[in-house]
Protein backbone atom coordinates (compact mmCIF):
# COMPACT_ATOMS: atom_id res chain seq x y z
CA UNK A 1 0.00 0.00 0.00
CA UNK A 2 1.17 4.00 -0.31
CA UNK A 3 3.07 5.38 2.21
CA UNK A 4 0.82 9.12 3.33
CA UNK A 5 2.65 11.54 4.80
CA UNK A 6 0.42 14.08 6.85
CA UNK A 7 1.02 16.99 8.09
CA UNK A 8 -1.14 19.64 9.53
CA UNK A 9 -0.47 23.50 10.15
CA UNK A 10 1.63 23.39 13.53
CA UNK A 11 -0.92 25.26 16.48
CA UNK A 12 0.88 28.38 17.82
CA UNK A 13 2.14 28.04 21.13
CA UNK A 14 0.57 31.08 22.88
CA UNK A 15 -2.61 29.77 24.37
CA UNK A 16 -4.87 26.95 23.83
CA UNK A 17 -6.83 26.76 20.42
CA UNK A 18 -10.36 27.69 19.13
CA UNK A 19 -12.08 25.71 17.94
CA UNK A 20 -11.81 27.15 14.31
CA UNK A 21 -8.29 26.16 14.55
CA UNK A 22 -9.51 22.44 15.22
CA UNK A 23 -11.14 21.69 12.38
CA UNK A 24 -8.83 24.28 10.00
CA UNK A 25 -6.23 21.54 10.70
CA UNK A 26 -5.50 19.02 13.04
CA UNK A 27 -8.98 17.18 12.91
CA UNK A 28 -9.49 17.06 9.44
CA UNK A 29 -5.74 15.46 9.49
CA UNK A 30 -6.44 13.27 11.96
CA UNK A 31 -9.55 12.15 10.40
CA UNK A 32 -7.89 11.96 7.76
CA UNK A 33 -5.08 10.01 9.04
CA UNK A 34 -7.27 7.26 10.80
CA UNK A 35 -9.03 6.59 7.81
CA UNK A 36 -5.68 5.79 6.07
CA UNK A 37 -4.58 3.23 8.47
CA UNK A 38 -7.83 1.56 8.57
CA UNK A 39 -7.62 1.00 4.79
CA UNK A 40 -4.00 -0.32 5.05
CA UNK A 41 -1.72 2.15 4.05
CA UNK A 42 1.78 3.23 6.03
CA UNK A 43 0.98 6.67 7.64
CA UNK A 44 3.17 9.38 9.49
CA UNK A 45 0.72 12.08 10.85
CA UNK A 46 3.33 14.75 12.42
CA UNK A 47 2.25 18.06 13.99
CA UNK A 48 4.30 20.11 16.34
CA UNK A 49 3.72 23.87 18.47
CA UNK A 50 5.07 26.77 16.83
CA UNK A 51 7.36 28.13 19.46
CA UNK A 52 9.29 31.01 17.71
CA UNK A 53 8.23 34.51 16.92
CA UNK A 54 7.20 37.63 18.90
CA UNK A 55 3.78 36.09 20.59
CA UNK A 56 5.80 33.78 21.83
CA UNK A 57 8.14 36.51 23.81
CA UNK A 58 4.93 38.06 24.74
CA UNK A 59 2.73 35.80 26.16
CA UNK A 60 6.08 34.78 28.22
CA UNK A 61 5.97 38.06 29.86
CA UNK A 62 2.78 38.57 30.11
CA UNK A 63 2.63 35.15 32.54
CA UNK A 64 5.74 36.47 34.25
CA UNK A 65 7.88 33.60 33.03
CA UNK A 66 10.76 32.92 30.41
CA UNK A 67 10.20 31.99 26.96
CA UNK A 68 11.32 28.91 27.40
CA UNK A 69 9.65 27.76 30.14
CA UNK A 70 6.66 29.29 29.04
CA UNK A 71 6.49 27.02 25.73
CA UNK A 72 7.38 24.12 27.54
CA UNK A 73 4.22 24.25 29.77
CA UNK A 74 2.39 25.61 26.99
CA UNK A 75 3.28 22.84 25.10
CA UNK A 76 2.46 19.98 27.74
CA UNK A 77 -1.45 22.11 28.13
CA UNK A 78 -1.99 21.67 24.17
CA UNK A 79 -0.86 18.30 23.92
CA UNK A 80 -3.33 17.58 26.52
CA UNK A 81 -6.26 18.76 24.92
CA UNK A 82 -5.05 17.04 21.89
CA UNK A 83 -5.03 13.65 23.76
CA UNK A 84 -8.42 14.42 25.25
CA UNK A 85 -9.85 14.85 21.34
CA UNK A 86 -8.33 11.60 20.36
CA UNK A 87 -6.03 13.26 17.68
CA UNK A 88 -3.32 10.21 16.86
CA UNK A 89 -0.24 12.00 16.31
CA UNK A 90 2.12 9.99 15.04
CA UNK A 91 4.67 12.41 16.79
CA UNK A 92 3.59 16.05 18.22
CA UNK A 93 6.92 17.72 18.78
CA UNK A 94 8.18 21.36 19.40
CA UNK A 95 9.43 23.75 16.80
CA UNK A 96 12.23 24.98 19.76
CA UNK A 97 13.79 21.57 19.27
CA UNK A 98 17.32 21.16 18.25
CA UNK A 99 16.50 19.12 15.21
CA UNK A 100 14.66 21.93 14.31
CA UNK A 101 17.68 24.14 14.52
CA UNK A 102 19.93 22.32 12.56
CA UNK A 103 17.50 21.24 9.89
CA UNK A 104 16.68 24.98 9.80
CA UNK A 105 20.41 26.39 9.41
CA UNK A 106 21.49 23.47 6.94
CA UNK A 107 18.70 25.34 4.68
CA UNK A 108 19.65 28.28 5.19
CA UNK A 109 23.65 28.00 4.39
CA UNK A 110 22.04 25.85 1.36
CA UNK A 111 20.29 29.10 0.07
CA UNK A 112 23.27 31.42 0.51
CA UNK A 113 25.54 28.99 -1.24
CA UNK A 114 23.24 28.62 -4.45
CA UNK A 115 22.43 32.69 -4.04
CA UNK A 116 19.31 32.61 -2.59
CA UNK A 117 19.68 34.50 0.42
CA UNK A 118 21.46 37.84 0.82
CA UNK A 119 22.61 40.91 3.67
CA UNK A 120 20.62 44.05 3.06
CA UNK A 121 20.68 47.18 5.23
CA UNK A 122 17.01 47.89 5.72
CA UNK A 123 14.97 50.91 8.20
CA UNK A 124 13.28 49.25 10.60
CA UNK A 125 11.34 50.97 13.74
CA UNK A 126 12.93 51.43 16.82
CA UNK A 127 10.86 52.15 20.28
CA UNK A 128 13.08 54.54 22.41
CA UNK A 129 10.50 53.89 25.17
CA UNK A 130 11.86 50.08 24.86
CA UNK A 131 15.36 50.35 23.63
CA UNK A 132 15.33 47.74 20.91
CA UNK A 133 14.25 47.41 17.16
CA UNK A 134 10.56 46.29 17.18
CA UNK A 135 10.00 43.05 14.69
CA UNK A 136 6.69 42.81 12.90
CA UNK A 137 4.01 42.01 16.32
CA UNK A 138 5.93 44.20 18.09
CA UNK A 139 4.34 46.74 16.25
CA UNK A 140 0.90 47.53 16.35
CA UNK A 141 -1.35 49.81 14.35
CA UNK A 142 -3.83 50.67 11.33
CA UNK A 143 -3.94 48.50 8.12
CA UNK A 144 -3.40 50.22 5.67
CA UNK A 145 -5.67 47.91 2.82
CA UNK A 146 -8.48 47.21 5.53
CA UNK A 147 -8.57 49.96 7.51
CA UNK A 148 -8.49 47.26 10.57
CA UNK A 149 -6.90 49.60 13.60
CA UNK A 150 -5.11 46.30 15.46
CA UNK A 151 -3.29 44.95 12.29
CA UNK A 152 -0.39 43.10 13.54
CA UNK A 153 3.40 44.50 11.77
CA UNK A 154 3.56 40.74 9.68
CA UNK A 155 -0.34 40.33 9.18
CA UNK A 156 -4.03 41.97 9.13
CA UNK A 157 -5.61 39.57 10.87
CA UNK A 158 -8.67 40.90 9.33
CA UNK A 159 -8.04 40.85 5.37
CA UNK A 160 -4.96 38.01 5.96
CA UNK A 161 -2.82 40.79 3.84
CA UNK A 162 0.73 40.06 4.16
CA UNK A 163 2.36 43.66 6.00
CA UNK A 164 6.07 44.84 7.11
CA UNK A 165 6.05 46.88 10.33
CA UNK A 166 6.44 50.15 7.88
CA UNK A 167 3.13 49.82 6.22
CA UNK A 168 1.32 50.33 9.86
CA UNK A 169 -0.57 54.09 9.72
CA UNK A 170 -0.17 54.96 13.08
CA UNK A 171 2.65 52.25 14.11
CA UNK A 172 2.50 51.53 18.29
CA UNK A 173 4.41 49.66 20.40
CA UNK A 174 3.12 45.84 21.52
CA UNK A 175 5.61 45.69 24.60
CA UNK A 176 4.74 49.47 25.88
CA UNK A 177 1.97 51.15 23.55
CA UNK A 178 4.63 53.90 22.96
CA UNK A 179 3.68 55.66 19.93
CA UNK A 180 6.77 57.84 19.89
CA UNK A 181 8.58 55.35 17.38
CA UNK A 182 11.82 55.63 15.25
CA UNK A 183 13.31 54.38 11.63
CA UNK A 184 16.66 53.36 12.19
CA UNK A 185 18.59 51.22 10.14
CA UNK A 186 19.82 47.53 10.80
CA UNK A 187 20.70 44.65 8.89
CA UNK A 188 18.77 41.73 7.97
CA UNK A 189 18.76 38.42 5.87
CA UNK A 190 16.15 38.28 2.92
CA UNK A 191 15.40 35.28 0.91
CA UNK A 192 15.41 36.07 -2.81
CA UNK A 193 11.49 34.86 -3.65
CA UNK A 194 11.48 36.92 -7.07
CA UNK A 195 14.45 35.18 -8.18
CA UNK A 196 12.24 31.52 -7.70
CA UNK A 197 9.35 32.85 -9.27
CA UNK A 198 9.16 31.13 -12.34
CA UNK A 199 10.06 27.76 -10.76
CA UNK A 200 7.04 28.29 -8.24
CA UNK A 201 5.19 28.94 -10.73
CA UNK A 202 6.33 25.62 -13.09
CA UNK A 203 5.49 23.48 -9.55
CA UNK A 204 2.63 24.95 -8.36
CA UNK A 205 1.51 24.57 -12.41
CA UNK A 206 2.26 20.62 -11.93
CA UNK A 207 0.10 20.18 -8.49
CA UNK A 208 -2.70 22.93 -8.24
CA UNK A 209 -4.58 20.04 -9.93
CA UNK A 210 -4.92 17.78 -6.76
CA UNK A 211 -5.75 20.99 -4.81
CA UNK A 212 -9.26 22.17 -3.60
CA UNK A 213 -10.29 25.57 -5.45
CA UNK A 214 -9.55 27.88 -2.53
CA UNK A 215 -5.67 26.44 -1.83
CA UNK A 216 -5.31 27.22 -5.75
CA UNK A 217 -6.64 30.41 -6.10
CA UNK A 218 -4.52 31.51 -3.13
CA UNK A 219 -1.38 30.49 -4.88
CA UNK A 220 -2.21 31.82 -8.03
CA UNK A 221 -3.14 35.26 -5.82
CA UNK A 222 0.44 35.43 -4.85
CA UNK A 223 2.11 34.47 -8.16
CA UNK A 224 0.25 36.74 -10.02
CA UNK A 225 1.12 39.71 -7.77
CA UNK A 226 4.34 38.66 -7.82
CA UNK A 227 6.83 37.33 -4.84
CA UNK A 228 8.74 40.02 -3.17
CA UNK A 229 12.27 39.06 -1.59
CA UNK A 230 10.87 38.47 2.46
CA UNK A 231 13.08 39.10 5.51
CA UNK A 232 13.87 36.10 6.93
CA UNK A 233 15.14 37.12 10.21
CA UNK A 234 14.45 39.31 13.46
CA UNK A 235 15.53 41.33 16.00
CA UNK A 236 14.43 38.43 18.87
CA UNK A 237 15.73 36.37 21.87
CA UNK A 238 14.20 33.49 21.12
CA UNK A 239 14.49 31.42 17.98
CA UNK A 240 16.72 29.81 15.75
CA UNK A 241 19.58 31.65 15.89
CA UNK A 242 21.62 33.03 12.73
CA UNK A 243 24.62 30.55 12.80
CA UNK A 244 27.66 32.13 13.54
CA UNK A 245 29.82 30.13 10.91
CA UNK A 246 27.88 31.57 8.26
CA UNK A 247 27.09 34.75 9.09
CA UNK A 248 29.13 36.01 12.08
CA UNK A 249 28.40 39.80 12.25
CA UNK A 250 24.57 39.21 12.34
CA UNK A 251 25.12 36.35 14.84
CA UNK A 252 26.89 38.82 17.17
CA UNK A 253 23.96 41.08 16.82
CA UNK A 254 21.41 37.94 18.52
CA UNK A 255 19.43 37.35 15.19
CA UNK A 256 17.22 34.72 14.71
CA UNK A 257 15.50 33.56 11.99
CA UNK A 258 11.81 34.71 11.00
CA UNK A 259 8.86 32.67 12.47
CA UNK A 260 8.15 31.67 8.70
CA UNK A 261 10.95 30.40 7.99
CA UNK A 262 11.92 27.86 10.33
CA UNK A 263 8.05 26.75 11.28
CA UNK A 264 7.37 24.64 8.11
CA UNK A 265 10.89 23.23 8.57
CA UNK A 266 9.45 21.61 11.48
CA UNK A 267 7.39 19.33 9.76
CA UNK A 268 10.57 17.89 8.79
CA UNK A 269 12.36 18.82 12.50
CA UNK A 270 9.59 17.13 14.16
CA UNK A 271 9.86 14.23 11.84
CA UNK A 272 13.83 13.43 12.81
CA UNK A 273 12.34 14.08 16.54
CA UNK A 274 10.04 11.38 15.63
CA UNK A 275 13.05 9.32 14.64
CA UNK A 276 15.48 10.09 17.82
CA UNK A 277 12.32 9.39 20.28
CA UNK A 278 11.85 5.68 19.06
CA UNK A 279 12.42 3.05 21.79
CA UNK A 280 15.41 1.10 22.10
CA UNK A 281 15.10 -1.91 19.79
CA UNK A 282 12.96 0.39 17.16
CA UNK A 283 14.78 2.01 14.08
CA UNK A 284 12.76 4.72 12.19
CA UNK A 285 14.04 6.28 8.96
CA UNK A 286 12.89 9.99 9.26
CA UNK A 287 14.48 10.94 6.36
CA UNK A 288 12.95 8.37 3.63
CA UNK A 289 10.15 10.34 4.08
CA UNK A 290 11.19 13.71 3.58
CA UNK A 291 14.42 12.96 1.26
CA UNK A 292 13.88 11.56 -2.23
CA UNK A 293 10.64 10.80 -1.33
CA UNK A 294 8.91 12.39 -4.59
CA UNK A 295 7.53 8.90 -5.95
CA UNK A 296 7.76 6.95 -3.01
CA UNK A 297 5.62 9.02 -0.49
CA UNK A 298 2.19 10.99 -0.92
CA UNK A 299 2.81 14.48 1.19
CA UNK A 300 -0.88 16.00 2.07
CA UNK A 301 -1.33 19.20 4.46
CA UNK A 302 -4.46 20.47 5.96
CA UNK A 303 -4.36 24.08 7.45
CA UNK A 304 -6.82 27.24 7.15
CA UNK A 305 -6.68 29.66 4.24
CA UNK A 306 -4.72 32.36 6.06
CA UNK A 307 -1.91 30.09 6.35
CA UNK A 308 -1.97 28.62 2.45
CA UNK A 309 -0.33 31.23 1.05
CA UNK A 310 2.95 30.17 2.74
CA UNK A 311 2.51 26.00 2.48
CA UNK A 312 1.83 27.09 -1.35
CA UNK A 313 4.17 29.92 -2.35
CA UNK A 314 6.68 30.65 0.30
CA UNK A 315 7.88 27.52 1.93
CA UNK A 316 7.93 25.16 -1.62
CA UNK A 317 10.24 28.58 -3.01
CA UNK A 318 12.50 27.63 0.13
CA UNK A 319 13.01 23.47 -0.32
CA UNK A 320 13.21 24.74 -4.44
CA UNK A 321 16.19 27.13 -3.73
CA UNK A 322 18.04 24.77 -1.49
CA UNK A 323 18.85 22.81 -4.52
CA UNK A 324 18.24 19.15 -2.45
CA UNK A 325 15.56 16.62 -3.14
CA UNK A 326 13.31 17.39 -0.12
CA UNK A 327 9.44 16.13 -0.14
CA UNK A 328 7.29 18.71 -1.30
CA UNK A 329 3.48 18.70 -0.64
CA UNK A 330 0.94 17.11 -3.24
CA UNK A 331 -1.93 18.10 -1.65
CA UNK A 332 -2.60 21.64 0.15
CA UNK A 333 -5.95 20.87 1.85
CA UNK A 334 -6.84 24.33 2.79
CA UNK A 335 -10.29 25.41 4.89
CA UNK A 336 -12.48 28.74 5.19
CA UNK A 337 -13.13 29.97 8.47
CA UNK A 338 -15.30 28.57 11.11
CA UNK A 339 -17.30 31.97 12.73
CA UNK A 340 -18.57 31.86 15.78
CA UNK A 341 -22.33 33.70 15.29
CA UNK A 342 -21.04 34.88 12.10
CA UNK A 343 -17.96 36.61 13.89
CA UNK A 344 -14.59 35.63 13.54
CA UNK A 345 -13.09 32.99 16.27
CA UNK A 346 -10.01 34.66 17.75
CA UNK A 347 -7.22 33.39 20.18
CA UNK A 348 -5.73 36.84 19.85
CA UNK A 349 -9.41 38.68 21.73
CA UNK A 350 -10.26 35.28 23.51
CA UNK A 351 -13.83 35.18 21.36
CA UNK A 352 -15.47 31.81 21.09
CA UNK A 353 -15.30 28.30 22.09
CA UNK A 354 -11.93 26.98 22.99
CA UNK A 355 -10.99 23.84 22.80
CA UNK A 356 -10.67 22.77 26.50
CA UNK A 357 -13.57 24.53 27.85
CA UNK A 358 -15.27 22.53 24.90
CA UNK A 359 -14.08 19.37 26.43
CA UNK A 360 -14.97 20.45 29.78
CA UNK A 361 -18.52 20.73 28.56
CA UNK A 362 -18.88 17.81 25.81
CA UNK A 363 -17.49 14.51 25.25
CA UNK A 364 -14.82 14.77 22.03
CA UNK A 365 -16.90 12.99 19.68
CA UNK A 366 -20.06 16.01 19.86
CA UNK A 367 -17.12 18.09 18.73
CA UNK A 368 -15.62 15.96 15.94
CA UNK A 369 -18.53 15.40 14.45
CA UNK A 370 -20.48 18.26 14.17
CA UNK A 371 -17.28 20.22 13.37
CA UNK A 372 -16.19 17.44 10.55
CA UNK A 373 -20.28 17.56 8.78
CA UNK A 374 -19.79 21.16 8.83
CA UNK A 375 -16.71 21.69 8.20
CA UNK A 376 -15.93 25.09 6.26
CA UNK A 377 -14.42 23.89 2.96
CA UNK A 378 -16.28 25.90 0.09
CA UNK A 379 -16.91 28.54 2.26
CA UNK A 380 -17.02 29.75 5.68
CA UNK A 381 -19.29 28.13 8.06
CA UNK A 382 -21.13 29.58 11.44
CA UNK A 383 -21.17 27.54 14.75
CA UNK A 384 -24.15 28.56 16.73
CA UNK A 385 -25.52 26.12 19.84
CA UNK A 386 -28.55 25.59 18.22
CA UNK A 387 -27.38 24.06 15.44
CA UNK A 388 -24.63 22.35 17.14
CA UNK A 389 -27.51 20.78 19.02
CA UNK A 390 -29.74 20.11 16.15
CA UNK A 391 -26.69 18.09 14.83
CA UNK A 392 -25.88 16.11 17.68
CA UNK A 393 -29.49 15.57 18.53
CA UNK A 394 -30.42 14.16 14.96
CA UNK A 395 -27.38 12.39 13.84
CA UNK A 396 -25.77 11.29 16.57
CA UNK A 397 -28.29 10.55 19.24
CA UNK A 398 -31.21 9.47 17.40
CA UNK A 399 -30.00 8.09 13.61
CA UNK A 400 -26.67 6.44 15.11
CA UNK A 401 -27.22 6.28 19.08
CA UNK A 402 -30.69 5.23 18.80
CA UNK A 403 -30.09 2.68 16.35
CA UNK A 404 -27.52 1.28 18.76
CA UNK A 405 -29.33 1.13 22.26
CA UNK A 406 -32.92 -0.50 20.79
CA UNK A 407 -31.22 -2.99 18.64
CA UNK A 408 -28.97 -4.47 21.20
CA UNK A 409 -31.60 -4.03 24.25
CA UNK A 410 -34.36 -5.05 22.38
CA UNK A 411 -32.07 -8.61 21.20
CA UNK A 412 -31.46 -9.15 24.79
CA UNK A 413 -34.69 -9.04 26.38
CA UNK A 414 -36.21 -11.44 23.93
CA UNK A 415 -32.76 -13.51 23.10
CA UNK A 416 -30.74 -13.18 25.60
CA UNK A 417 -27.61 -11.58 25.84
CA UNK A 418 -25.92 -13.74 22.57
CA UNK A 419 -26.97 -12.74 19.02
CA UNK A 420 -29.50 -14.88 17.89
CA UNK A 421 -29.65 -17.00 14.82
CA UNK A 422 -32.86 -16.74 13.32
CA UNK A 423 -34.03 -17.72 9.61
CA UNK A 424 -31.46 -17.28 6.60
CA UNK A 425 -31.14 -13.65 5.09
CA UNK A 426 -34.08 -12.92 2.70
CA UNK A 427 -35.23 -9.87 -0.09
CA UNK A 428 -34.76 -7.27 2.51
CA UNK A 429 -31.26 -8.51 3.44
CA UNK A 430 -30.60 -8.63 0.20
CA UNK A 431 -31.21 -5.04 -0.82
CA UNK A 432 -29.93 -3.46 2.54
CA UNK A 433 -26.55 -5.56 2.06
CA UNK A 434 -26.51 -3.36 -1.50
CA UNK A 435 -27.36 -0.38 -0.33
CA UNK A 436 -24.56 -0.58 2.71
CA UNK A 437 -21.65 -1.72 -0.13
CA UNK A 438 -23.26 1.29 -2.30
CA UNK A 439 -23.10 3.82 0.81
CA UNK A 440 -19.37 2.45 1.91
CA UNK A 441 -18.03 3.05 -1.73
CA UNK A 442 -19.68 6.35 -1.80
CA UNK A 443 -17.94 7.44 1.74
CA UNK A 444 -14.91 5.79 0.56
CA UNK A 445 -14.75 8.12 -2.70
CA UNK A 446 -15.51 11.20 -0.41
CA UNK A 447 -12.49 10.37 2.03
CA UNK A 448 -10.42 10.22 -0.56
CA UNK A 449 -11.29 12.83 -2.50
CA UNK A 450 -10.52 15.04 0.95
CA UNK A 451 -14.57 16.13 0.71
CA UNK A 452 -15.62 15.89 4.76
CA UNK A 453 -18.94 17.37 4.26
CA UNK A 454 -20.07 14.71 1.34
CA UNK A 455 -18.01 11.92 3.26
CA UNK A 456 -20.03 12.94 6.56
CA UNK A 457 -23.29 12.93 4.96
CA UNK A 458 -22.41 9.38 3.24
CA UNK A 459 -21.84 8.17 6.78
CA UNK A 460 -24.90 9.23 7.92
CA UNK A 461 -26.43 7.55 5.27
CA UNK A 462 -25.54 4.40 6.33
CA UNK A 463 -26.69 5.22 9.64
CA UNK A 464 -30.33 5.95 8.35
CA UNK A 465 -29.97 3.03 6.10
CA UNK A 466 -30.02 0.32 9.46
CA UNK A 467 -32.64 2.73 10.49
CA UNK A 468 -35.03 2.04 7.75
CA UNK A 469 -34.18 -1.38 7.62
CA UNK A 470 -35.21 -2.02 11.41
CA UNK A 471 -38.43 0.06 10.55
CA UNK A 472 -39.50 -1.94 7.21
CA UNK A 473 -39.24 -5.28 9.53
CA UNK A 474 -40.40 -3.84 12.75
CA UNK A 475 -39.13 -6.39 14.86
CA UNK A 476 -40.98 -5.63 17.62
CA UNK A 477 -43.91 -6.86 15.72
CA UNK A 478 -42.69 -9.55 13.92
CA UNK A 479 -41.62 -11.66 16.90
CA UNK A 480 -45.01 -12.15 17.90
CA UNK A 481 -45.62 -13.82 14.15
CA UNK A 482 -42.47 -15.40 13.31
CA UNK A 483 -39.90 -15.26 15.81
CA UNK A 484 -37.07 -16.30 13.43
CA UNK A 485 -37.60 -13.45 11.36
CA UNK A 486 -37.37 -10.82 14.36
CA UNK A 487 -33.99 -12.74 15.14
CA UNK A 488 -32.93 -12.49 12.00
CA UNK A 489 -33.49 -9.10 11.75
CA UNK A 490 -32.03 -8.32 15.08
CA UNK A 491 -28.71 -10.23 13.94
CA UNK A 492 -28.45 -8.55 10.94
CA UNK A 493 -28.53 -5.26 12.52
CA UNK A 494 -26.39 -6.18 15.20
CA UNK A 495 -24.15 -6.83 12.21
CA UNK A 496 -24.69 -3.25 10.64
CA UNK A 497 -23.59 -1.64 14.52
CA UNK A 498 -20.51 -3.42 13.71
CA UNK A 499 -20.18 -1.84 10.68
CA UNK A 500 -20.86 1.47 11.98
CA UNK A 501 -18.50 1.04 14.38
CA UNK A 502 -15.24 0.12 11.91
CA UNK A 503 -16.24 2.62 8.88
CA UNK A 504 -17.35 5.75 11.86
CA UNK A 505 -13.97 5.44 13.58
CA UNK A 506 -12.25 8.22 11.65
CA UNK A 507 -15.09 10.68 12.77
CA UNK A 508 -15.90 9.61 15.98
CA UNK A 509 -13.44 7.08 17.74
CA UNK A 510 -14.46 6.58 21.49
CA UNK A 511 -17.99 5.88 20.78
CA UNK A 512 -16.72 3.63 17.73
CA UNK A 513 -14.65 1.46 20.03
CA UNK A 514 -18.00 1.33 22.68
CA UNK A 515 -20.07 0.15 19.56
CA UNK A 516 -17.51 -2.43 18.92
CA UNK A 517 -16.13 -3.53 22.63
CA UNK A 518 -20.62 -4.54 22.57
CA UNK A 519 -19.62 -7.97 21.06
CA UNK A 520 -17.26 -10.44 22.59
CA UNK A 521 -15.58 -11.46 18.89
CA UNK A 522 -12.54 -13.88 19.90
CA UNK A 523 -10.47 -12.55 16.84
CA UNK A 524 -11.78 -8.97 15.72
CA UNK A 525 -9.12 -8.01 13.79
CA UNK A 526 -10.66 -6.32 10.59
CA UNK A 527 -9.89 -2.40 9.79
CA UNK A 528 -12.20 -1.96 7.28
CA UNK A 529 -14.78 -3.71 5.52
CA UNK A 530 -14.83 -4.77 1.86
CA UNK A 531 -18.16 -4.04 -0.35
CA UNK A 532 -18.86 -8.06 -0.33
CA UNK A 533 -18.56 -7.83 3.53
CA UNK A 534 -20.94 -5.04 3.44
CA UNK A 535 -23.59 -7.35 1.43
CA UNK A 536 -23.18 -10.10 3.49
CA UNK A 537 -23.48 -8.65 7.12
CA UNK A 538 -22.36 -11.53 8.87
CA UNK A 539 -19.09 -10.46 10.23
CA UNK A 540 -20.81 -10.78 14.33
CA UNK A 541 -22.09 -14.33 13.86
CA UNK A 542 -24.92 -16.33 15.72
CA UNK A 543 -23.48 -17.14 19.61
CA UNK A 544 -21.29 -14.17 20.07
CA UNK A 545 -22.20 -12.50 23.45
CA UNK A 546 -23.07 -9.11 23.32
CA UNK A 547 -23.58 -6.39 25.78
CA UNK A 548 -25.86 -3.28 26.07
CA UNK A 549 -23.00 -0.40 26.29
CA UNK A 550 -23.54 3.30 28.08
CA UNK A 551 -26.16 5.75 25.83
CA UNK A 552 -23.51 6.81 23.43
CA UNK A 553 -25.13 10.07 22.86
CA UNK A 554 -27.07 12.19 25.47
CA UNK A 555 -29.54 14.65 24.29
CA UNK A 556 -28.44 18.41 24.49
CA UNK A 557 -31.77 19.62 25.66
CA UNK A 558 -33.00 23.50 25.72
CA UNK A 559 -31.86 24.13 29.02
CA UNK A 560 -28.22 22.65 28.35
CA UNK A 561 -28.27 25.19 25.48
CA UNK A 562 -29.34 27.99 27.68
CA UNK A 563 -26.67 26.98 30.01
CA UNK A 564 -24.47 27.29 27.04
CA UNK A 565 -25.36 30.30 25.68
CA UNK A 566 -25.16 31.52 29.25
CA UNK A 567 -21.41 30.42 29.45
CA UNK A 568 -20.11 31.60 26.05
CA UNK A 569 -22.19 33.74 24.57
CA UNK A 570 -23.95 33.49 21.19
CA UNK A 571 -28.05 34.49 20.18
CA UNK A 572 -30.44 34.52 23.01
CA UNK A 573 -27.68 35.09 25.66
Amino acid sequence: MARHLVTSALPYINGIKHLGNMVGSMLPADVYSRYLRQRGHDVLYICATDEHGTPAELAAKAAGMSVAEFCAQAHDAQKAVYDGFQLAFDYFGRSSSQQNVEITQHFARKLKENGFIEERAIRQVYSPVDGRFLPDRYVEGTCPHCGYDKARGDQCENCTRVLDPTDLLDPRSAISGSTELEIRETKHLFLLQSKLQHEVEAWVARHEGDWPQLSSSIARKWLTEGLLDRAITRDLDWGVPVPADTWPELAAEGKVFYVWFDAPIEYIGATKEWADAAPDGETRDWKSWWYEADDTVRYTQFMAKDNVPFHTVMFPATELGVREPWKKVDVVKGFNWLTYYGGKFSTSQQRGIFTDAALDTLPADYWRYFLVANAPESDDSSFTWEHFAATVNKDLADTLGNFVNRVLSFSRKRFGDEVPAGSAAGEAETRLGEETARLLAEYEEHMDALQYRKAAAALRALWSAGNSYLEEKAPWLEIKTDPDGAALTLRTAMNLIHLYAIVSEPFIPASAAAMRGAFALPADSATWVTADEAKSLDAVPAGTPFTVPPVLFAKITEEDLETYRERFGGAGA
